[in-house]
């Protein structure tokens, strides 16, 4: 089923790099995944990029591969620096070029945000983000590294690669070498900015001459550190040019250091939200640029290259959400592309934990060879109550797999917990995930009932029953909790109570920073790329280093209390990556966090607490309850009293903080046993 084909002329049209020629203008960019790190992590890779050439992504670069042992990322990250590693590289190498794509590998050298004893970097300063402190690299020790990247770049290209990336941003070593926050040196490789950008040049360089003309070689330019002591403007163009003089082939975008206090992919920063720091640098130089950071859908990554803000676009975890995306732009399939939400959830936040990443909304993700999509051998007649996430997953993946599903939803519309999230400034994408679900129930043939809520005696036809019927708000016993200013969490997202000035939130986990953020920031449309860089501090004049401008102040709408009864630290389930931007926009805007509360009683006056051994009334207009939730199991318990067999997925079998990536996993597991 296709849409009316759209054309896209920038994206889709040949990119010709004189020696080769790409044939779109989309950059699957580099990311870790932690394949990199498991037992059969060669053959994993391979199947996993091989897809997304499959898919028709135009140019393919790896995750960060390092030069030697000190680049590290992380203790035996993966390093490409004897030939004896080469074969393994092929089976990469070889899966891609047979699905006819074309492979870059990122030579990374982590430098001072190596995870490990053995980091160095050109100055002994300790990252805040990393508990090592690195070494101070020598003079010879600098020579060294620069010869380890060209023997790296020489092995890539005997293992098949067609070409190299490298990684100049970011805050890595490289970077550290630019940046004056982190080059204190006084001898060759320090000072003046032209010694400063001596050890970039002189890799570029060599790998040039060491893997000759007919090799792609891409660099990563960091065009916004947003940090203090980081480049200016002016710096960023003379070591573009001079990148180009040494021999690359490409220069890539990188956006902010890791250490840096502005949101660079989450979710809530705006759609292509840094594409004007790459237009910057157009007519600069002559060589092909890449733009980055937050394009997930095509008519964003056409707008982009129409606007005349890159001549390709880089994209990551969009591919992780679904490797066909370029042929579904290409082929007019808007509506099935399975759009990354930016979520940060089974990506970066599981690979900061050491996990192999995935995606939220697609757990296929780096699992293909694990669980691939395979064919029902004998169709079956499945019955899937509730339309929430879990639900929405379980019923287009039993579908698809050929069983003849039906999809009961007590609503009058899908999506269950994501139809508030969508509705959470900076989460708005969530509704591209129901866009897409719709789509494929459309697609796949569901017979999806709203406003049905199935009996024992509606199912007994099935072969199959699966329970999704997701979670219910968790109410108080406590005084006063009956009266109009007191309110559920779901009463005040959907709209159906409208919240005064003064507001207390009974629960500080991820559904009460949410509300938090929903009731600080109620509008109608996502904040504009303006608005974004302005509240975090970018200056998009670039007048000063690291392109760091003044914080607007912002005059909060609500005065808010969150509270915990725990003594806990509140929030401590939010993700490793998000949560302290999530900290951030309540701190800015006055919000006050108390934990270990005891509830008493709430009145006409406000709500009633102890806190540090001591009653006081918070003086407030409505009280918001997001004390956690109940799995609703009314028809499950029926289908027991009866001995009628059923799964149970989802916030139905474990309420506890929202998890969509749970839930979407379990449905799609369960629809594969079928």
């Amino acid at each position: 089923m296709k849409d009316s084909h759209p054309v896209y002329p920038y994206l889709l049209q040949p990119l010709d790099l004189g020696f080769v020629t790409l044939k779109n203008r989309i950059l699957m960019g580099s990311m870790h995944t932690g394949l990199e790190e498991e037992k059969d992590g060669f053959r994993r890779m391979a199947a996993f990029y091989a897809a997304r050439a499959l898919g028709g992504a135009g140019l393919i670069v790896t995750g960060g591969v390092a030069p030697n042992r000190s680049g590290w990322v992380a203790p035996f990250s993966l390093r490409l620096a004897s030939p004896s590693q080469v074969k393994d590289h092929r089976l990469i190498t070889e899966a891609v070029h047979a699905a006819g794509g074309r492979i870059c590998m990122q030579i990374l050298h982590a430098g001072r945000y190596g995870y490990h004893p053995l980091c160095v970097a050109p100055s002994a300063i300790k990252a805040p983000i990393n508990r090592f402190r690195p070494r101070k690299l020598s003079d010879r020790g600098i020579k060294a590294t620069i010869r380890d990247f060209i023997t790296c770049s020489e092995l890539a290209r005997e293992a098949g690669y067609d070409g190299v990336e490298i990684m100049g941003s970011e805050g890595y070593l490289i970077n550290q070498f630019i940046a004056r926050k982190t080059n204190l040196r006084d001898d060759q490789w320090g000072g003046s900015f032209e010694n400063r950008i001596l050890f970039p040049l002189e890799i570029v360089q060599g790998v040039r001459k060491a893997t000759g003309d007919n090799f792609i070689l891409i660099y990563r330019l960091s065009m916004l550190d947003l940090v203090k002591g980081g480049s200016t403007w002016d710096e960023v163009v003379q070591l573009g040019k001079k990148i180009e003089q040494a021999g690359a082939t490409i220069i890539n975008t990188g956006i902010g250091w890791h250490e840096a206090r502005v949101p660079t992919i989450a979710t809530m920063v705006p759609r292509a939200g840094f594409a004007w720091v790459t237009k910057r640098l157009v007519g600069e130089v002559r060589i092909p640029l890449v733009t980055t950071n937050r394009i997930n859908m095509p008519h964003v990554a056409e707008a982009v290259l129409a606007e005349g803000c890159a001549d390709m676009v880089s994209m990551a975890r969009p591919f992780l959400a679904d490797p066909d995306w370029v042929n579904k732009a290409a082929e007019g399939r808007l509506k099935e592309i399975n759009t990354c939400v930016g979520c940060n959830q089974a990506c970066l936040d599981q690979i900061f934990s050491r996990q192999t990443a995935t995606c939220l909304v697609n757990p296929r993700a780096c699992r293909e060879t694990i669980i691939p999509f395979v064919t029902a051998e004998k169709p079956k007649k499945v019955a899937v109550v509730g339309a929430g996430p879990a639900g929405l997953a379980c019923a287009t993946t039993a579908a698809a797999r050929g069983h003849a599903v039906n999809l009961f939803e007590a609503s009058g519309e899908i999506g269950g917990q994501f139809l508030l999230a969508r509705k959470i400034p900076g989460k708005e994408e969530f509704a591209e995930t129901l866009r897409y679900y719709r789509h494929q129930l459309l697609l796949h043939g569901v017979d999806l009932r709203l406003h049905t809520t199935p009996r024992p005696s509606d199912l007994r036809d099935f072969e199959e029953i699966v329970i999704s019927t997701g979670v219910k708000p968790r109410k108080l016993a406590l005084k006063g909790v009956e009266g109009d200013n007191v309110s559920l969490y779901t009463e005040v997202i959907s709209g159906k109570k409208q919240i005064g000035k003064r507001v207390a939130i009974i629960g500080a986990g991820g559904i009460g920073f949410d509300v938090a953020t929903y009731l600080l920031h109620e509008r109608s449309a996502p904040e504009s790329v303006e608005e974004f860089m302005a509240d975090w501090g970018v200056d998009m004049e670039y007048g000063g280093e690291g392109g760091l401008g003044k914080i607007r102040q912002v005059t909060p709408s609500r005065t808010i209390t969150l509270l915990q009864r725990k003594k806990t630290k509140p929030g401590a389930g939010l993700g490793k990556t998000t949560g302290w931007i999530h900290r951030s926009i309540l701190k800015r805007n006055g919000v006050k966090i108390l934990n270990g509360v005891d509830y008493l009683a709430v009145s006409a006056q406000g709500m009633l607490i102890r806190h540090d051994g001591r009653e006081q009334l918070l003086e407030v207009d409505d009280v918001v309850i997001c004390a956690g939730q109940l799995s609703e199991l009314e028809l499950a318990n029926e289908l027991d009293a009866l001995g009628v067999r059923y799964h149970l997925i989802g916030g139905a079998l474990e309420a506890g903080e929202l998890d969509a990536k749970r839930a979407i996993a379990q449905g799609m597991e369960i629809a594969d046993r079928l």
